[in-house]
């Protein structure tokens, strides 16, 4: 199948990636010359596992291209993949008219007749206004929300558990289905407004089951209980299940949840319907938010000239994307009071322009700890399993260590000489090693 892939960040090059290595022609699609020349020389915009290699493998075999051209790339084009990562903007809100913009760029340019497949992070509605503003052009068109994870993209696209596809036109089904088949056989069919609903719902769950938890694990903190038993618990219950998303630990970030919960109350708003659990998700996830900043303001205590070691700066590991990064939020955050920043990621070798100032960046684990009072790990890389309580005691100037996610807690949780802070425990109101 002749694919093209509008919009080549993070999704774009994924999708466009694992198409082709699928059998497809694909020409990746993008108005930035820029990009468009850099994935022509094998370079992707942003590290993801594989990815490199991928496109690599794609263009050596001839079945990946890259281009700015928009009429060239869709001359004989069996279908127009729509693959931008909508930007989220700092209150959480996507700038929808961006990737409305970017479709109004090429539409001249879309031969009649061309199926259009949406992917982008866009609301309910969307796909049916372009198709009611579009309609002399006869295009037609579909929805599949987007599936992309972070560190492991080209797994999750590859072997999704199943997936959505909004249809317009029945006529349509056998195409898609031959272009998802070498993927997954399990598709779930239905309406384009449904599949746009769809991924707003399956967000806004896995928002609410995190707040519900951290919620929960800060009332344990203050009675007694640990909230990793009590996740346990629920998860051994059969209408729970072990795969929910209940792990207590830090607040969601990144826009990409909230993005959705802010989907739906603003539709809300819009026709009048009330929303006061999705507008309660939104509350409590900024209270929970604070949890860090205040347990480490706790810890620092009136130490002078303090200093704070920031494990992780990416938005999650195995990625080198520092937007929308709670690592970074509390970076700025602990700089403006004052506080030395040491960092270190493995995926950042240079800070942009604005966090030089801001953040000294470390090149090992150790030297961000080096003089500390307290070390933060603010994202999961593998890397950090390294790291012993020895090292950790010699290096910083009081052993104190917030990890809200217990990732290193078989490393330091059980160490009387670190002060080891996780959430919902009791060490998180008062300081003791769990």
């Amino acid at each position: 199948m002749r694919v093209v892939v509008y919009g080549l960040w993070h999704l774009g090059c994924v999708t466009a990636a694992c198409l082709a290595a699928a059998g497809n022609q694909v020409i990746g699609l993008d108005l930035d010359e820029q990009v468009v020349a850099e994935l022509q020389q094998g370079r992707p915009p942003l590290h993801e596992p594989g990815l490199a290699e991928l496109i690599a493998a794609g263009m050596a075999s001839d079945q990946l291209a890259f281009s700015a051209a928009p009429a060239e790339a869709l001359r004989a084009a069996d279908l127009l993949w729509v693959a931008f990562d909508t930007p989220v903007n700092d209150q959480d809100e996507a700038d929808v008219a961006f990737v409305r913009g970017q479709l109004e760029a090429i539409a001249d340019a879309i031969p009649p007749h061309t199926l259009v497949l949406i992917s982008s992070q866009v609301p309910i509605g969307f796909t049916g206004a372009l198709e009611r503003d579009w309609r002399e052009r006869e295009l037609r068109y579909a929805y599949s929300p987007e599936n992309l994870r972070l560190g492991k993209a080209i797994d999750a696209f590859r072997k999704p558990e199943r997936v959505i596809i909004g249809l317009r036109d029945q006529a349509d089904r056998p195409v898609l289905t031959a272009l998802f088949a070498p993927f997954c056989q399990r598709i779930e069919w239905m309406s384009v407004e449904s599949a746009e609903m769809t991924k707003h719902a399956l967000n806004a769950f896995l928002a609410t089951s995190v707040t519900f938890i951290n919620e929960l694990a800060r009332l344990c903190e203050v009675l007694g209980a640990d909230a990793k038993e009590v996740e346990r618990g629920l998860k051994s219950e059969g209408r729970i299940g072990p795969r929910a998303y209940l792990a207590p630990g830090a607040a969601f970030a990144g826009g990409t949840l909230a993005r959705d919960v802010r989907f739906l109350i603003d539709f809300g708003q819009r026709y009048a319907v009330a929303t006061p659990l999705f507008d309660g998700v939104l509350a409590s996830n900024d209270v929970h938010k604070g949890w860090v900043r205040a347990t480490v303001r706790r810890l620092l205590g009136t130490a002078a000239q303090p200093v704070v070691a920031i494990l992780g700066l990416t938005y999650t590991p195995s990625t080198s994307t520092l937007r929308r990064s709670s690592a970074v939020e509390l970076c700025v955050w602990l700089h403006k009071q004052g506080v030395r920043v040491q960092a270190h990621d493995p995926a950042i070798t240079e800070l942009p322009a604005e966090l030089r100032a801001i953040i000294t960046l470390a090149t090992t684990s150790e030297q961000a700890l080096a003089g500390a009072d307290v070390a933060v790990i603010a994202t999961e890389w593998p890397d950090f399993r390294n790291l012993t309580a020895d090292q950790l005691v010699s290096q910083m100037r009081q052993a104190q260590v917030i990890d809200q996610n217990r990732f290193l807690a078989n490393a330091f949780g059980n160490d009387p000489r670190i002060t080891y802070v996780a959430t919902g425990t009791a060490s998180a109101v008062a300081g003791t090693n769990s």
